[in-house]
């Protein structure tokens, strides 16, 4: 074994030891995967969306066993419950990196599994020597199929398909099987592009529609003559998707690989390759250091899109959207041409240390070229912080505190911090004299355990927020420990199922305390664990700063508990009140994770209840009335069956007419939703007095909040929300 990976697990070991002593070293990040919206729609193909998963990386072959190691050691060291490493856990990571690698069945043949099975038991023998024969074998035989895959579709769209013969394909990955051959596996590619061509002719024909409702001199144009037109879109995109997947390098297929085996220890134990983990580091603190553009990659060129207000590039002044940029140089230094490059390897480029400066060479649309300087400085993403209005009902006035996530800036002396942010936005809701508040924890994923407790204490008296407990040791209470309170009147928190981690903790601890109302869907996300970032670089011995970058990896190390002794893990909070959801039939959470940490409970921490002065059982019953006779809800609750069906029914007819009749039928039903959210003038909402020098600042702060300010005036669930914190005394 590597001398390094002694060190890991020594320095490991004493971290441990430390984080015994003192749980804030640890708990600096409680993190959980961005919610999806569960959408019923095509399946594609399972690579498109793991290739992008990584940003590129090199890492010399020498230091492949190094990693691995490291991985391994750390896991083994720290892991709230590592499992063993043996023939089990081998067996799923076969099945588990197969599965990331094709999901949709549409590269590997049964021929090519069964060639592979030689590796089903070993693979844990190979962790345990640093070794990646079942990787390389993987993905010796992928690049060969992936060729193979790219012939296929390529000659496939060369004629057109017949669409009256009778057949269908099924599109999801699970239940499927393995095509016996390539034979098989090249009319598993006709089916797949002949659905990509209905999916077009569908879109194309609906467009045309459209358009022929708003004029009547648009021309109308045969299935003969839209046809060869979406078959020409689909070899464009098809050919995109096959220049992205051959962009991919070894070592980002390795990031991959060490990801699933980190991911089967449970769902949160993550590797990030360094640039994935500056990625993270944006998100979390609402901060990045560059020159506040946003790019797209088109047609091969790197192009710019948008300006962030107050940006560096918008005092700078010269960059404009639909710029082209050419070349990258930092500062003096010659400058690197980024044509044809990759996006995420340019933007890289582009990013750097606040007060450094980048030269862009760009292309303006008029096709002169110039040459922009501009200083790097912080970025701030100002739509992941928290933020307020006023909803007015009735003579009562209701405030209202929107937070996508729990951000922290743990190592930037000014950064933002969201109890900080919640607490001033609590006392401006305050200055406003409003008689009660909503929190709005819909879709925040989580995020700082620490901001997570401090705010809290921002609505309770000194007292236990939530209790964790480290591997093999007794629980830790972590308490509120100011005895002011800084908003004591009415308090309601909206969650839904993407609700989870840090959002769980708030809305678990006012529920015990009965100092919220908790509304919404049947049960948050359910995620009850607390992860902690590890440099793994800090474990090895490196010469100079320019040696190889290993990454980062994210470890659970804890569990949290609610202060109630139950725990949040897979099962969740459940609201007060419980109001229709469109996902509620939809499986999803942490329960859905073959890998997740198992549900338990422990003793209680000692608590007193808030002296509440609401009536549960009564807002509860006036909320269960109010929801029966609204056509809004009822609607989302047939929405609901609808997708659970959609959902479901995962077969695609490919002759024409049933195809077409399909989607037609499917967009009838999604317009009559459209109802739900018809009302733009539901809930009468304004911006806080305080507010308006922010929002005035430029155009697009307008346009921001006037985008904030329409949302929030057709949500269906705030106004039920409102009408709950009327009724609370």
């Amino acid at each position: 074994m590597h001398p390094s990976v002694y060190v890991f697990y020594a320095g490991y070991a004493a971290l441990r030891t430390f984080a015994l002593l003192k749980f804030s070293y640890m708990s600096k990040y409680s993190f959980a995967v961005k919610p999806v919206v569960v959408t019923v729609a095509i399946a594609t193909l399972a690579i498109s969306v793991v290739c992008f998963s990584f940003a590129c990386f090199k890492l010399p072959a020498g230091d492949k066993k190094e990693l691995i190691g490291l991985v391994m050691g750390g896991i083994n060291a720290v892991h709230y419950a590592p499992q063993p490493v043996d023939d089990a856990f081998s067996e799923k990571i076969f099945k588990e990196f197969i599965e990331r690698v094709d999901y949709n069945k549409k590269i590997f043949t049964q021929k090519d599994i069964d060639q592979l099975k030689s590796y089903k038991k070993n693979i844990d023998d190979q962790l345990k020597d640093s070794s990646y024969l079942f990787f390389d074998a993987v993905m010796q035989i992928y690049t060969l199929r992936i060729e193979q895959a790219y012939r296929y579709s390529s000659a496939l769209l060369g004629k057109p398909f017949d669409f009256t013969v009778e057949e269908s394909l099924e599109t999801d990955g699970d239940k499927l099987s393995f095509v016996a051959d390539t034979s098989a596996l090249k009319e598993e590619w006709r089916k797949y592009m002949k659905l990509q061509v209905l999916q077009q002719l569908n879109l194309a024909e609906t467009q045309q529609q459209k358009a022929r409702e708003t004029s009547d001199t648009v021309k109308v144009k045969s299935f003969e003559e839209m046809e060869p037109a979406a078959r020409e879109k689909v070899k464009k995109n098809n050919e995109d998707f096959f220049d992205r997947v051959r962009e991919l390098e070894n070592n980002d297929w390795l990031a991959i690989y060490i990801n699933t085996i980190s991911n089967i220890e449970d769902p949160h134990t993550e590797y990030f390759p360094p640039v994935q983990k500056q990625n993270f580091d944006i998100q979390i603190t609402g901060q990045l250091e560059g020159i506040g553009a946003q790019l797209q990659q088109r047609d091969g060129d790197i192009r710019v899109t948008s300006i962030v207000a107050g940006s560096a590039s918008w005092r700078q002044g010269q960059l404009k959207a639909n710029d082209v940029i050419l070349s990258v140089g930092q500062g003096d230094a010659e400058p690197v041409s980024i044509e044809g490059m990759r996006l995420d390897k340019a933007i890289q480029l582009i990013r750097g240390k606040k007060g450094t400066e980048v030269r862009l060479t760009v292309r303006k649309p008029d096709g002169s070229v110039l040459i922009i300087p501009i200083i790097r400085d912080i970025v701030v993403l100002e739509s992941t912080y928290a933020q307020s209005a006023i909803i007015n009902s009735g003579e009562k006035k209701i405030g209202y505190i929107r937070l996508p996530e729990f951000y922290a800036a743990f190592d930037q002396k000014n950064g933002r911090s969201s109890a900080d942010d919640i607490r001033k936005e609590l006392e401006k809701l305050k200055a406003e004299n409003v008689s009660g508040v909503i929190l709005d924890l819909r879709d925040n994923g989580g995020g700082s355990l620490q901001e997570a407790v401090k705010m809290g204490g921002l609505f309770i008296p000194s007292g236990p927020i939530v209790q964790v407990r480290p591997r093999g040791s007794k629980p830790n209470v972590l308490s509120d420990t100011e005895s002011s309170v800084v908003y004591s009147g009415p308090l309601t928190i909206m969650v839904n199922y993407y609700t989870a981690s840090a959002s769980e903790i708030i809305a678990a601890a006012m529920q015990d305390y009965h100092r919220a109302v908790i509304i919404g869907s049947n049960s948050t996300y359910g995620k009850g664990t607390v992860q902690n970032f590890f440099n793994l670089d800090d474990f090895v011995a490196q010469s100079d700063d320019s040696a190889p970058k290993l990454g980062s990896l994210k470890i659970t190390i804890q569990k949290y508990y609610r202060i109630n002794g139950g725990t949040t893990q897979l099962k969740g909070v459940t609201p007060d009140i419980i109001v229709p959801d469109p996902y509620a039939h939809i499986p999803y959470g942490e329960k859905e994770d073959p890998y997740a940490l198992g549900w338990d409970e422990i003793a209680p921490a000692k608590y007193e209840n808030w002296n509440a002065t609401f009536d549960l059982a009564k807002l509860k019953s006036g909320s269960q009335q109010r929801v029966a006779s609204s056509n809004a809800f009822q609607l989302v609750q047939q929405e609901a069956t609808d997708f659970k069906q959609r959902r479901d029914n995962t077969v695609y007819s490919l002759n024409y007419k049933k195809f077409t009749a399909q989607q037609q039928e499917m967009d009838v039903k999604e317009k009559k939703y459209d109802a739900i959210t018809a009302d733009t003038s539901l809930v009468t909402v304004s911006s806080l007095a305080a507010d308006w020098s922010k929002i005035n600042f430029d155009t697009t702060s307008i346009a921001r909040n006037q985008q904030f300010l329409k949302n929030l005036k057709k949500d269906i669930y705030l106004n039920e929300a409102s009408k709950v914190i009327t009724e609370m005394k």
